[in-house]
């Protein structure tokens, strides 16, 4: 690196040369932004979750590509700064997008605007989440009751107080409890919520009873037999009683 001579490109002799050219001759000379000439993104077309090294991830993503499915394809001079990222596309099949991504970058001290084809196929394939809930897959049920001595409560106010509860319950669950939740059932008794994994609803069930003090009868049952061992679906009946109605003064005549 030097001072005082020329640019062999442009003739400059008041720029800091790098190899004989000035940092604007270099810019233009150099592949500031590389991209592969076709790229893969693997979608769930139910959840929106991305396949990516082998694991699924991203669930509850837009379905449409974005920045982050794309960044993975492209490489960049190791002295170039990115400062904007603009995608537009261009053309699209049922399987393939064509894209052209524009980036605003700084080699070198020295802006630059530059352009990127890139071509995408975009594979639907059911996530292994979405595939057990499809497929009606369960391991875990949490049933939602009323006590059992209860016979003033009408069928239709019992499962509407208990979906209540359900939904506040769901609310304050961890998203990874959320996400395992499949299915839901509507019974003249209440209420079975279905689970793909246990762990999940046995920390909803925790949960319940932390938040409204109900027990919880566990009870398992055998379903098969996996690598050798056994499997077992688990049920939580978690009992909700009627909250207490305060007494209405007006009702014994007092003022």
């Amino acid at each position: 690196m030097g001072t005082g001579e020329f640019c062999v490109v442009c003739g400059a002799t008041d720029r800091e040369l790098v190899a004989g050219m000035c940092a604007p001759c270099a810019a233009d000379r150099t592949v500031l932004v590389f991209a592969r000439r076709q790229g893969t993104v693997t979608v769930c077309p139910h959840c929106g979750a991305r396949e990516m090294r082998g694991h699924w991830e991203r669930a509850g993503a837009s379905r449409l590509l974005t920045a982050e499915d794309l960044a993975p394809f492209l490489e960049f001079h190791p002295e170039v700064g990115l400062r904007r990222t603009r995608w537009e596309e261009v053309a699209a099949t049922a399987n393939q997008r064509e894209l052209v991504g524009r980036f605003h970058v700084v080699f070198r001290g020295v802006p630059r605007d530059v352009e990127v084809p890139l071509t995408v196929r975009v594979v639907s394939r059911s996530c292994p989440d979405c595939s057990r809930k499809s497929g009606r897959y369960y391991t875990a049920i949490i049933q939602l009751r009323g006590v059992a001595d209860d016979r003033g409560e009408k069928a239709p106010a019992l499962r509407a107080r208990l979906d209540r509860i359900w939904a506040e319950l769901v609310r304050e669950a961890r998203p990874d409890w959320r996400k395992a939740v499949s299915w839901r059932e509507e019974l003249p008794e209440g209420w079975d919520c279905y689970f793909t994994e246990t762990l999940p609803a046995r920390s909803i069930a925790k949960l319940a009873k932390q938040r409204y003090g109900v027990a919880i009868k566990e009870s398992a049952s055998l379903f098969g037999r996996k690598n050798g061992q056994e499997v077992y679906r688990v049920t939580f009946c978690l009992r909700f009683p009627r909250p207490e109605v305060p007494p209405n003064p007006a009702a014994d005549g007092s003022d």
